[in-house]
């Protein structure tokens, strides 16, 4: 299989400062996607740590352990970057009374040999599109997703709520956090996106779907999302990544050739 890349982050209409932080490790098939929260420039500062940590850590990890990796040790390699980039941010908090508070949403996936490990921590999303169908394969650590999964309202009523942006998880927070992994089977066709909820407040996931749907490359629907994005109103930063796959499986390959 090959993999084609692209990741963009945007300000939006509303913001002055861009608080999103993307990353891609092509080599090891990794891609990192966080959205920063705190005071003053506070949260670009976590979010660029946890993706600058996890892409360099992770990626070097991912290319040294090859072949020889099972699944689980790709996930526990991807629990402790996390935990070691979630310490990092919690000191620096601390330890400077600018960044007190920062701290960062999460979205990490590691693609090979026909499989993906995503992991996630907060609102930020990711998404599968294949055959047309555009499905979420994370699950949002908000209030709003408690109260939806509480059955005390419904995800239209959630569409209008004025708890959005109430996450219930954060990197960087505290000096533990719990990361949510999920393996997830590859095929050729398929278009995975990474986002931060400027992109999915501002379009529902038919609309996402309908972008997707109208663009071949990665490139042309990430710029294509984050037009619709500024046009619905922009009013947060605007992060994605988009990663297309395609060709043949070959069972006997750890990793694949890359382009962008």
């Amino acid at each position: 299989m090959t993999l084609e890349f692209f990741s963009a982050t945007d300000t939006g209409r509303a913001r002055n400062n861009n608080e999103d932080s993307v990353a891609i490790h092509e080599p090891s098939a990794l891609v990192v996607l966080a959205d920063g929260m705190g005071g003053y420039n506070a949260g670009e500062v976590a979010s660029g740590m946890v993706t600058s940590f996890i892409k360099t850590e992770l990626g070097r990890w991912l290319l040294e352990a090859s072949d020889s990796a099972s699944d689980g040790d790709v996930r526990r390699a991807m629990d402790i970057c996390v935990d070691n980039a979630n310490r990092a941010i919690f000191n620096a908090a601390n330890s400077n009374p600018q960044y007190a508070g920062m701290g960062t949403t999460l979205v990490v996936g590691a693609f090979r040999d026909g499989r993906l490990l995503m992991g996630h921590v907060g609102d930020s999303r990711g998404y599968r599109f294949r055959a047309g169908r555009l499905v979420q394969i994370t699950h949002d650590h908000s209030l709003l997703q408690e109260q939806i999964d509480a059955g005390l309202i419904t995800p239209e009523q959630a569409a209008f709520s004025a708890n959005k942006n109430l996450v219930t998880r954060a990197v960087g927070v505290e000096d533990t956090v719990l990361l949510e992994t999920h393996l997830h089977d590859v095929m050729p066709g398929d278009m995975y996106l990474l986002c931060s909820d400027g992109l999915s407040d501002m379009l529902d996931d038919d609309s996402i779907a309908q972008v997707l749907q109208a663009h071949e490359s990665p490139e042309a629907a990430g710029v294509a999302l984050i037009d619709a994005a500024n046009d619905a109103g922009g009013k947060d930063n605007i992060a994605v990544v988009l990663v297309r796959v395609r060709g043949q499986s070959v069972a006997s390959r750890s990793w694949w050739p890359f382009r962008r």
